[in-house]
């Protein structure tokens, strides 16, 4: 049976396994989905329809599955989405989708999410990102799996930021990020790319360069964007492990609407 402190108000029709612990003043409620050893500060709210998972730890006065901030919202059934074995640290507020996209806004698993991070409707956030304190994301922002967004830092609505990169403190985003690339400032500007978090993560030296590479065609050949995905194509199977990374950059450089920042 779930440990609920006697101060904490859930909900009869939400679903809490049996190794949840729920602190004082928490209040959860109905459509609320909690998996096994999944931890609920003081004072946070959670309203459904909200689904989490495994192993959590969500700190006090956190707001999970408010409804949309969004003046189309009209009550339509979305939901709030967070995967296994995230920390979501005070003050964070996710809300849920809405019917203009696909309905959810989805967390998903080993991210760590510091204090007032907001995450707004519709946001899709892979695995293993860090989003440090104030990280402000609009509505249909999508992040990649090992993605960085310093602190103090707003990505406008409908960007995308890509697998691995990095985004420096204070930074405001407003168009797509490739994926390896660390960028920053106001406005946002290409400053190389995420080497020290590859080599931490295990990539070898020769995909680096491979990475390296196509952040050079990207950025330092003065190619268009169409001569660029031509020449990143062209470096398929030059590195043992490489063409991930390649088909990684291809996709995302595919589906990009609002531009990769310059």
């Amino acid at each position: 049976m779930a440990i609920i402190h006697p101060t904490a108000i859930v909900d009869p029709k939400a679903e809490l396994a049996a190794s949840v612990s729920v602190g004082p003043y928490a209040v959860i409620g109905a459509g609320v989905r909690i998996g096994e050893g999944t931890t609920i500060g003081a004072h946070c709210t959670i309203e459904g329809p909200t689904t989490i998972g495994r192993d959590n730890r969500i700190f006090q006065f956190a707001s999970l599955g408010a409804a949309p901030q969004d003046m189309k919202y009209r009550g339509e059934p979305t939901e709030l989405v967070i995967g296994d074995r995230n920390t979501i640290r005070e003050f964070c507020t996710f809300n849920r989708g809405t019917a203009q996209d696909a309905g959810v806004t989805r967390v998903g698993h080993d991210n760590w999410i510091m204090a007032y991070v907001h995450l707004a409707h519709d946001v899709q956030l892979g695995d293993r990102i860090i989003l440090a304190n104030n990280a402000t994301l609009a509505g249909h922002v999508h992040v990649g799996d090992w993605a960085i967004i310093g602190g103090l830092t707003g990505v406008h609505q409908f960007t995308k930021i890509g697998a691995h990169a990095m985004v420096g403190f204070g930074s405001h985003v407003s168009q797509d990020v490739p994926p390896f690339m660390t960028v920053a400032g106001n406005p946002l500007a290409v400053h190389g790319f995420n080497v020290e978090g590859l080599r931490r993560r295990g990539f070898s030296a020769e995909r680096i360069g491979l990475v390296k590479q196509m952040h050079r065609l990207l950025y330092r050949r003065g190619l268009t964007l169409e001569q660029a995905k031509t020449e990143i194509a062209a470096l398929r199977g030059s590195v043992a492990g490489g063409d991930a990374d390649i088909e990684s950059m291809l996709g995302f450089l595919q589906t990009c609407t609002r531009g990769i920042v310059r």
